[in-house]
């Protein structure tokens, strides 16, 4: 796009359109994804039980993590997402690493959930190409994305509804096949003591434990989105808070209850690795017709996360080019408040789905593969939010101490979280299925230096910043209330 295209449509703004409602929901579904419908399968079968203590640690850090960024988000409301607090924070570098490495991991992550997708759709009927659900799936994935944000927020809201009722369901149904000592035709009886009676809460040992938590990490990827729908909420002030300290019962509830509750059900041993316990459970209790709807719901969460995945990638498109570090063109947005060339753009990368289908022995293989990828690079994407804070706290202690929202024991809390990274990032390269792509990691954050050493030398030459200003005057929102 020529400079002249952008001086005639000159970047705007967009638009306030999610309610306290479409916040707490995206909130939500933001903590239940493609991770826990379709990889907690593999988790088990690398963990077993104990891969109910592996998300309740990885929910505390989670939590912390999130309470770090709800401070930092409502400390100045003119930030927009982390990649703004980055800049401010650590300097221009950083808010071009944090906001394209975001940007690129939730590319690997739609990637991933669409391969999720193509297994879905493969369980109703094996007979269709893997190649038919991926391309439709990013098809409909780019329309959607071309609708204002208050329909973004409409839609998550819905899926959200989905994915709560089926879980609580499953729970429900799970805990009367508990109560009654349900037989399943497999000849195992529903009950408490399946989680210890095959080998003990922990039968694979430490290294089982310690592996788990490798694709655990990717199960949370979303529960920052939260952080960059706040941009475009009503009332940031009341409805972030609300929406963040509510994540420590969803965990609980949707990842540590789920899971125990099908561990009871089903031994941990019988869980097939290459399917979605929530479905398999069902089917082999012998409730077909609700393993159906549940497979339809996971095959919407699915398509809720990538969903979600691509708002806040394209969002983040949006702000590195109204900072400079992106074209021009992608700051611009239509006349209903969507930035269209960016979410185009983001859209491209999707259909990198289809190949990856035909490149490994099965789509559980390509799911790992990818969700390993981006378990790498959000480990870099929420480090960037801990170490702005520790900073944050440094530089404006004023502005912590006049926090209504402060991250408890802050004083420790972020370097228990860096020291948390540090052991992730261990059990990433310990396991044979995520060593190469954690290696491979690397090889991105050399083009990304590159990258931003090209562009700091053309803003330098232009006569431009190195990246835009942060306002520091009252924030119009502020005034109002």
């Amino acid at each position: 796009m020529s400079t002249e295209a952008v001086s005639q449509a000159p970047p705007s703004e967009m638009q306030r359109g999610l309610k306290n409602r479409h916040l707490q929901l995206i909130a939500i579904g933001g903590a239940i994804g493609t991770g826990l419908f379709l990889g907690s399968g593999k988790l088990i079968s690398v963990a077993g039980p104990s891969i109910i203590f592996v998300y309740m640690v990885i929910g505390f850090f989670v939590f912390i993590i999130m309470r770090s960024l709800g401070e930092l988000l409502l400390s100045n409301l003119h930030y927009k997402t982390f990649g703004d607090i980055a800049k401010d924070m650590l300097g221009p570098w950083a808010g071009f690493f944090v906001s394209w490495n975001y940007w690129f991991s939730w590319v690997i992550a739609c990637v991933a959930d669409i391969i999720a997708i193509t297994a879905y759709v493969q369980w109703f009927n094996a007979d269709i190409p893997s190649w038919v659900p991926a391309l439709f799936a990013a098809g409909l994935l780019l329309l959607l994305n071309l609708q204002p944000v208050k329909f973004f927020g409409e839609t998550e809201f819905w899926f959200a509804i989905l994915k709560i009722v089926a879980i609580l369901g499953l729970i429900a149904v799970g805990i009367v096949l508990i109560v009654i000592g349900f037989q399943t035709p497999d000849g195992n009886t529903a009950s408490v003591t399946n989680l210890w009676s095959h080998g003990g809460m922990f039968p694979m040992g430490a290294s089982g434990f310690v592996l788990g938590f490798q694709m655990g990490i990717f199960s949370f990827i979303g529960v920052e989105m939260v952080g960059t729908a706040s941009a475009e909420t009503e009332n940031p002030r009341k409805t972030l808070p609300k929406a963040i300290n509510s994540i420590v019962v969803r965990i609980l509830i949707f990842y540590v209850g789920a899971l125990a509750v099908i561990m009871c059900v089903t031994p941990w041993d019988q869980i097939a690795p290459d399917k979605s316990p929530f479905v398999s459970t069902l089917t082999t209790a012998g409730f077909g017709l609700a393993a159906f709807v549940i497979q339809l719901v996971v095959l919407t969460s699915a398509a809720s996360s990538a969903n979600g995945g691509l708002y806040s990638g394209t969002r983040m498109l949006f702000g590195l080019a109204k900072d400079g570090h992106a074209p021009r063109g992608f700051a611009w947005t239509n006349n209903r408040g969507v930035p269209s060339k960016a979410v185009f753009f983001t859209s491209v990368f999707l259909f990198a789905s289809i190949p990856l289908l035909f490149a490994g022995d099965s789509v559980v293989a390509a799911f790992t593969f990818v969700s390993s990828m981006c378990a790498t690079l959000i480990l870099f994407t929420w480090g960037s939010i801990v170490v702005s804070y520790i900073v944050y706290r440094r530089r404006f202690p004023e502005r912590h101490a006049a926090s209504k929202f402060k991250l408890p024991f802050s004083r420790v809390s972020p370097w228990l979280v860096l020291a948390f990274f540090v052991f992730i990032a261990g059990t990433l390269l310990y396991g044979e299925d995520t060593r190469t792509p954690f290696l491979a990691a690397p090889l991105w954050f050399i083009l990304l230096t590159v990258l931003w050493q090209l562009q700091k030398r053309k803003l330098q030459r232009e006569g431009r910043p190195l990246t835009s200003s942060i306002p520091t005057v009252t924030h119009p929102l502020d005034i109002e209330d």
